[in-house]
């Protein structure tokens, strides 16, 4: 059976680092990033022309790495949670969560019963069944599956605590460029407002005993993002570090060909 280490390093106290894909979901990305020391990756649904056959094979092929999968849905609906942890996902983030009774589905849609209502798919498990029988593998995927809730606009910022209090959701992550425009200040992440919205769940969080993440654009922000407590960083998104390297070498290419000349 798959374990979660991640939901183990968490449950420990300690901090993951990962990283996030919007464009290059290859069946190799996950053996790459792996390699690079990423202890997850999160894979986007909501705002990439994927679907769900295209990304069963990815995650299919995640399972070689070491890397824990987790795919963000664009939606709290049953079909998105559910169907998102039959292809292969450990862990499904919800965007734009707000409120507690849309958090308490989301919980419910990704567990089994008797903690759940997730449908039980034969075909999905294949040979992953415990020697103990069923009820002992879906209480064992129920423990490592892992629910991440985007809290990402001022209506979810309202509720945080109800949302952080709810039993199931595992990890807090902020949305930080939507959650920045829904309190009217686009991309102002030193506005006061923006910076008092993140200690508000940041403090949400402790008080539930739930972690709380976000993605970084550099070594410098996830620095400042950890020493004010945040357990999950996603380094970069895929498409930015490819451009960003592939500019580095250009710009000192023609640099170094100027010289020349």
């Amino acid at each position: 059976m798959r374990t979660n280490p991640v939901k183990e390093a968490l449950a420990r106290g300690e901090t993951v680092l990962g990283t996030m894909v919007t464009e290059f979901a290859t069946p190799g990305i996950a053996r790459l990033a792996s390699g690079a020391g990423a202890e997850f990756i999160l894979f986007d649904l909501e705002h990439t022309g994927y679907d769900y056959e295209r990304l069963r094979n990815v995650l299919a092929a995640a399972e070689a790495s070491s890397a824990v999968p987790f795919l963000r849905v664009p939606d709290a609906d049953y079909q998105f949670v559910s169907r998102g942890l039959d292809i292969g996902a450990l862990g499904v983030m919800v965007a734009s969560v707000e409120s507690a009774e849309e958090a308490e589905s989301i919980a419910a849609a990704s567990r089994f019963p008797p903690t759940g209502k997730r449908g039980f798919g034969l075909v999905l498990l294949r040979d992953d069944f415990l020697p103990e029988g069923l009820a002992a593998t879906l209480d064992h995927v129920n423990r490592a599956t892992m629910i991440l809730a985007q809290i990402e606009t001022a209506a979810g910022l309202d509720v945080v605590e109800k949302i952080a209090a709810v039993e199931g959701i595992d990890v807090l992550w902020i949305g930080h460029f939507d959650l920045s425009a829904s309190l009217g200040i686009p991309g102002e992440f030193e506005n006061p407002l923006f910076v008092d919205a993140v200690d508000r769940v940041l403090k949400a969080g402790k008080a539930s005993g739930k972690p709380v993440g976000m993605v970084c654009s550099s070594v410098e922000e996830g620095a400042d993002l950890l020493r004010r407590g945040f357990r999950l960083l996603a380094y970069q998104i895929d498409v930015v570090l490819y451009q960003d390297s592939v500019r580095a070498g250009i710009n000192a290419l023609r640099a170094a060909r100027d010289g020349a000349a």
